[in-house]
């Protein structure tokens, strides 16, 4: 759980600094966010296939050992 919350920490933490970025440049708030997710609009089905099997192995292997490690703890 703990790489999780960090790795979803660390997003948030470059797509916050990013917008902030573009709002000390000018831009709206809504050009902004734009700009920060611009780049997995523009990906190409193998480029989306490859992003989403490599979250869905993240995510798989987090809930593997999660759930071993409460296996382990009930034994």
């Amino acid at each position: 759980m703990k790489i999780i919350g960090v790795s979803l920490l660390l997003f948030g933490s470059v797509i916050a600094l990013s917008v902030g970025i573009d709002l000390f440049q000018g831009t709206n708030l809504l050009q902004a966010l734009y700009n920060a997710l611009s780049p997995f609009r523009v990906m190409e089905v193998a480029e989306l296939f490859v992003l989403f099997s490599l979250l869905f192995f993240f995510f798989a292997e987090s809930l593997y050992l999660v759930l071993k490690k409460r296996q382990q703890k009930q034994q």
